[in-house]
This record gives structure tokens, sequence and C-alpha cells, in this order.
């Protein structure tokens, strides 16, 4: 069914409880990506939670690819706040004889797509929301990619063929963290930006704004044209809301130990407070 009217403050709540959460399963695998999940946290609830209109049927209502597929753990844990994937799949994440992985994997409850071989989420959303043109569905895809994943000739591509097929039907939202595993990526590829202008010069309508906004993401993307497909730029912080994670390449892969995990935990108490 569809959403109610979206409350910013609900989200703000939910970010922060879907943040201890990951942090908690932190606590029972020896290392999973943290930081890239915090950062486009915000852009999977408001999805979910905002956004998309879930019917339960799976011929007509929205979907949802995670292309970032190290940031699967923000989709697990909204996953798990809707009830759709249950709470021991994501108490044992990552663990011998249990399905859920580092990346996401086609078959799991919710799961849309494997993905996590980066610029592979963009083309698998237009390729399905082509489809849905085709057979005359009016439902949305919705994408969540990251920034450095933009560097995959793959997604030019696939920029390039939504407009020239007549495709309206997606919202991509881009998690400019300006971060790839091990550098910046306005370091490494300076003329990646400025990205709005280069992603409207391929046809497409594109907005940028505050990643950790839910508000900003929900009122950006409610707005559009729907004339034509829309990707949103969403800036952000890797590991936003812990201090000692933020833009620290170390923590793209890393669990905290015991005495990390309580900081961590009353960092959130104290940024969400603030």
């Amino acid at each position: 069914m569809a959403n109610p009217p979206f409350d910013a403050a609900a989200a703000k709540a939910r970010c922060l409880a879907f943040r201890k959460r990951i942090l908690d399963v932190s606590q029972k695998v020896s290392a999973l990506h943290i930081s890239p999940a915090f950062s486009c946290l915000e852009m999977v609830d408001v999805a979910y939670n905002g956004l998309m209109n879930r019917t339960g049927d799976p011929e007509t209502e929205d979907k949802f690819i995670i292309s970032k597929g190290h940031g699967s753990l923000s989709q697990y844990v909204v996953l798990e706040h809707l009830g759709i994937i249950p709470k021991e799949m994501l108490d044992n994440f990552a663990k011998p004889g249990w399905p859920l992985a580092t990346h996401p994997d086609y078959g799991n409850p919710g799961i849309e797509a494997s993905t996590g071989s980066l610029g592979h989420g963009l083309p698998l959303a237009v390729g399905m929301s082509y489809a849905d043109k085709m057979d005359k569905k009016d439902r949305t895809m919705f994408l969540v990619m990251s920034d450095g994943e933009m560097m995959e000739g793959s997604n030019w591509e696939a920029l390039m063929v939504a407009p020239s097929f007549g495709i309206k039907n997606i919202v991509a939202m881009v998690d400019l963290n300006d971060f790839i595993s091990l550098g910046q990526t306005s370091k490494v590829l300076p003329n990646f930006y400025p990205i709005v202008e280069k992603i409207r010069a391929f046809g497409w309508e594109s907005l940028e704004v505050d990643g950790h906004d839910s508000q900003a993401i929900y009122d950006a993307v409610t707005s559009r044209s729907r004339t034509k497909p829309f990707m949103l730029v969403c800036r952000t912080t890797k590991g936003k809301g812990v201090k000692f994670m933020e833009n620290v390449p170390i923590w793209h892969y890393r669990s905290p130990n015991p005495e990390e995990y309580q900081t961590a935990l009353r960092l959130l108490d104290e940024a969400y407070a603030a």
C-alpha cells in the first residue's frame, strides 16, 4: 500500500535505530562495511518508508536496487524493520549456512538483484524500467548507487539509453560521499565533477541535496517532473554519525572492538541529540 505522509522526525528516529542495529551486527562478525552503509542510510530509508508504493503484489509494487552492494546493511536493516527479513537472519549476517552475505544476493527476501560488482545496478534498473514500459506497468524503479561506481562506463551507457528509450519511471540516487575504498573520488577522478550538469546533458532530470536530510530527499524526488528519468545526487559523509569513523578509509571494511562499539553508540546519541 502507499505510504502515509512523510514524517521527517520519524525518519530521523528510524535512522538512529538503524545505525545502532548495524553496530549491533558488527559485534557478531569479524568485519563488515559500516561506513558505506551509514552514508546512504537516509536514501534507503526514504525510498522504502516515504517514496515507494508497496502494494504487496510483485507485479505492481515499486522496486528497489542497491547498486553499491557493499552498502547492503543499509537495506537489510530497513527490510528487517518492515518485517521482510526476520531478525534471526540479520543476527546471522555473513555467517556460514545463512543467506545474507556482504553483498545482496537475488532470491533473498526483498532483494531484486545481486549487486556489488560496481556499475551493474543502473543498467539493471534501466532494463527493468524499460521492461515495465513495454508491459505498460505503472510502477517506479528506485536505485541507490555510489559516486565511485560512476567511474564505470556501463553507467554512462545506461544514462544515455534511458532517455533515448523514453524511460521515465526510474529514480536513481547517487551517494556522493567523495570516497572510494582507499581514497577520495575528487582526487582520483577530478573530472567527475560537476556531476549534476553531466547527468542533465545525458537527458536526465537531476538535482543535488544533502543526503542526510531525509525531508530534502523526499521533497526533491516527489517534486520531479516525471517527464524524464530522475537522478538525485546526495552529498553525504562516509560513516555519518560516528566521528571517529567519518571519512576515515580504514572504516570502509572493519568491525569496531567492544570499546569502540560503546564509543560509537555514545557518539550516535550525541549526534542525534544535537
